[in-house]
Parts: C-alpha cells; sequence; structure tokens
C-alpha cells in the first residue's frame, strides 16, 4: 500500500465518521437495520440505510458461535473487514465488552477496529460470563482507556456506551430509580468519553424521554420488529438499533421456506 493510498484510507474513514456522527439527531434518529456480514450489509446498504452496525449476537451464530466473546477477536474483526470492503457506508462495530478487562487491552482492541475501518463501537459495561453490569469506576476506567488509544491515533472514534442495567431481566424493577442510575452512568461515562447511550431493555415511552432530556449525550434505544420509531422519534432519541432481530427473522423465513419446499417431498 502507498502513502498516498494510505493517506485517502485515512480521509475517507474520517469522513465517514463525521457523517456518522452528524446522523445522530434528536427527534430524527439514525436507524441501524444491523447486519452480520458482507452480504447482510450489502443487502441493508441497497435498501436505503445511511449508516450499518454489526450485532455480536448475529455474527457469533452466523459464524456458529455463541454470543458474549465467544467468537475469536481475529475472526469478528476479519468479518468487519470484509463488510468495511464491500459497502461504502460508515460502519460501526459491536465490541461488546471489550474482548479484555484491562483499560490498556480495551485500547489494543479499539484500535484494532479502528485500522479494519470501523467508525464507531457498541461497549458495553456488563460482563459477558455472568451478565453482571460492572461498577461504574470500572467501566469509566475502561472507557477512557478506549478514548484515549483513539485519540492517540488521532480518530474521532464514535463510541456508543452500553448500560445494561435495564437488561438484567424480569426481576428488576423498571422505574425511576433505576433510570436515576442510568442517568447517573450517562454522566459518568460522558465525562470518559462516550459519545452516546445506548439503553438496551428501557421500553417505557415515559422513561426514555426523561432519560433523553437529563442524558448529556444522545440516546440509543433497541427496537423490535413491533416498535415505533415515530414514538422514539417523538422522545428525543437519537439512535434507533435492531440488534439480533433481522437474523433471527431472516432464520425464520429461511426455516420457513425450506420447510415449504421439502415438504412437497412428502
Amino acid at each position: 500500500m502507498t502513502t498516498q493510498t494510505s493517506i485517502t484510507n485515512r480521509q475517507l474513514q474520517l469522513q465517514k465518521i463525521e457523517a456518522f456522527r452528524m446522523l445522530q439527531v434528536p427527534g430524527r434518529p439514525l436507524v441501524l437495520y444491523n447486519i452480520w456480514d458482507a452480504g447482510s450489509a450489502q443487502a441493508v446498504a441497497k435498501a436505503g440505510a445511511k449508516a450499518l452496525a454489526t450485532s455480536s449476537w448475529a455474527v457469533a451464530k452466523a459464524q456458529g458461535h455463541s454470543d458474549g466473546e465467544q467468537i475469536p477477536y481475529e475472526l469478528a474483526i476479519h468479518n468487519l473487514s470484509r463488510i468495511v470492503a464491500n459497502v461504502e457506508l460508515p460502519v460501526s462495530f459491536d465490541l461488546e465488552s471489550g474482548y479484555g478487562e484491562p483499560p490498556e487491552q480495551i485500547g489494543k482492541n479499539i484500535l484494532i477496529a479502528i485500522r479494519a475501518g470501523a467508525v464507531g463501537c457498541n461497549f458495553e459495561d456488563s460482563i459477558p460470563a455472568t451478565g453482571r453490569v460492572r461498577d461504574i469506576a470500572v467501566q469509566v476506567d475502561r472507557l477512557k482507556g478506549a478514548r484515549q488509544d483513539a485519540r492517540a491515533a488521532d480518530i474521532p472514534f464514535f463510541i456508543n456506551a452500553r448500560c445494561d442495567l435495564f437488561f438484567q431481566g424480569d426481576s428488576v424493577p423498571h422505574d425511576s430509580a433505576l433510570l436515576a442510575k442510568v442517568v447517573e452512568r450517562a454522566h459518568a461515562y460522558a465525562e470518559a468519553g462516550a459519545d452516546s447511550l445506548f439503553v438496551p431493555g428501557l421500553s417505557t415511552i415515559t422513561l426514555i424521554t426523561d432519560l433523553v432530556k437529563k442524558s448529556p449525550v444522545p440516546i440509543n434505544i433497541l427496537a423490535d420488529s413491533k416498535s415505533s420509531i415515530k414514538a422514539l422519534a417523538d422522545c428525543g432519541v437519537s439512535r434507533v438499533s435492531y440488534g439480533a432481530t433481522p437474523y433471527v427473522e431472516m432464520l425464520t423465513a429461511l426455516e420457513r421456506a425450506a420447510t415449504f419446499i421439502h415438504s412437497q417431498l412428502r
């Protein structure tokens, strides 16, 4: 690769990052119908998407692995590289919990994702093995490590900090008390270098509206095929993600079609 080509690639990545950042507008959210490989990326891009984002669950399942950082990082990055090479849109990478615990390791993995062409990432605060949400101070240090290495590379990498407090099952009350803890993390994560906050599991419109008003960064909400994007937009949400839903619905349709075909031979 020549120096000129390298410079051109860097400039293109910077342009994509800026475009990706500008797409996240309160009340006019960026819709991310999550993808898992180059083929799904091309299909969603062709459908009119303005940006793309991987789903770690879908990526892992498509490669024969379970979610929760069970797919080797090298394979996940190779898959990311193939996606970036086959579409012109900005691509955000689901980094899960960072594939490591120390801030230094998080930073190194961020750099690897940057080199693969990602414009940003999802970075969650729960532990893959247990689902337990990390102490806020621990996650702040990890976020700082991620931001520090991105700055060292002189890349304004877009970090979507995922807060899993509403993603702990039905035993945890989804109320204003829990939301207050999320707001606390929103401020701490923003100060540590997060660009936005992703709160999967939060679906109550009044609580979403309250979070949008109190958060110092844009809010990302997880949707499914039954969700109303207009309702989320009216709340002031800046980003709507579909997570594993597209992959699950694709597999369901594939199985249904295959079942019909094979049933004709019985």
